[in-house]
């Protein structure tokens, strides 16, 4: 599939997975995959500091757009821009839409969102979907990427609009409520990208997650993204010493048995990989884009660049029925 195709089906994708699977560091590729194809894209984070900014050396973000990568050069690429959405800024932001500036820092000082929190449950939420939701209509970037909280949390957060909806019958709760649920039930508008890795733990509960989606939201479901492949090690079955003989080099006492053990980790982590992929194709018929296992602690510039190409290869590889 071209990639331009791949990353112009919705405006809005929205990242979610379980805590721990990469899923802000596959936001931050996308984002580098998208600029590649000389799309313009905006990342939305919501759970605070995530470290997304440094993967591509800038500072923490906030709640006002920051330029991650310049746009243009010898590829043209797409500019990378970003920011932090809170409930209170998206609050403060409504307020003064509606003509409240006045009293709008006032009602967030003093606690009143979270006397408001505790009596409709959702409203949080709501409130940076609703941001989301204008951000998407203004369509002043091609594409935003939300890095949405970890799995448990993503449903609750997704489903807050239809929960809403059956408390709040009436007045501006209700109406974006309303507008935020068109939004993300609209395929053309969204669509919900799910990070796992090829684990046991992970690929159930994204199964799960999967399904509460489609089910309780009506969100439309993109390709997987499984984090963390190991790729297939070219001549790992060689005995070390009889690879290291033909390679005119001298193994020290132990290094031999020491290579042996390190393949037979690495084989029997490529077998129970291969296994957990084949139960998640199973169970989840979605394709799936397989990023490699960066070795590594700190994702940088360098290391993005390296999962943007295999993003590329990945989606490049799908068919176009995708």
């Amino acid at each position: 599939m071209d990639p331009a195709r791949f990353f112009g089906a919705s405006r809005l994708v929205i990242v979610a997975g379980k805590g721990g699977v990469g899923k802000t560091a596959v936001t931050a590729t996308l984002a580098r995959a998208a600029a590649r194809t000389g799309l313009s894209s905006l990342v939305v984070e919501v759970e605070g500091k995530s470290g997304l900014a440094s993967m591509f050396g800038q500072a923490p973000l906030d709640y006002h757009e920051t330029v991650l990568r310049a746009g243009g050069g010898p590829r043209d690429e797409g500019e990378v821009r970003a920011r932090a959405l809170s409930p209170d800024a998206a609050l403060l932001d409504y307020l003064r839409d509606h003509g409240l500036s006045r009293v709008s820092r006032r009602l967030v000082s003093s606690g009143a969102l979270d006397v408001v929190a505790t009596a409709v449950p959702g409203i949080k939420d709501i409130l940076i979907l609703g941001k989301v939701k204008q951000l998407e209509r203004a369509a002043e970037t091609d594409l935003i990427l939300l890095d949405a909280p970890a799995a448990g949390h993503a449903i609750t957060f997704l489903q807050a609009a239809r929960v809403l909806l059956d408390t709040v019958r009436v007045g501006p709760i209700n109406a974006q409520a309303r507008d935020v649920l068109e939004m993300l039930t609209d395929h053309e508008r969204c669509r919900v990208m799910l990070v796992t890795l090829p684990e046991e733990t992970p690929v159930n509960e994204l199964v799960d997650t999967a399904f509460s989606l489609e089910d309780r939201v009506g969100v439309g479901l993109g390709p997987v993204v499984v984090n963390g492949c190991y790729d297939d090690l070219v001549g790992a079955a060689v005995p070390p010493d009889r690879a290291a003989a033909s390679a005119g080099v001298t193994l020290a006492e132990g290094e031999a048995a020491a290579l042996a053990q390190a393949a037979a980790f690495r084989a029997d982590r490529t077998a129970l990989q291969s296994e957990q992929l084949a139960r998640l194709a199973e169970k989840l018929p979605l394709p799936q884009l397989r990023l490699p296992f960066v070795f590594t602690t700190d994702l940088g510039p360098a290391e993005l660049d390296l999962l943007a190409d295999r993003l590329l290869a990945e989606i490049d590889a799908l068919p176009e029925a995708v």
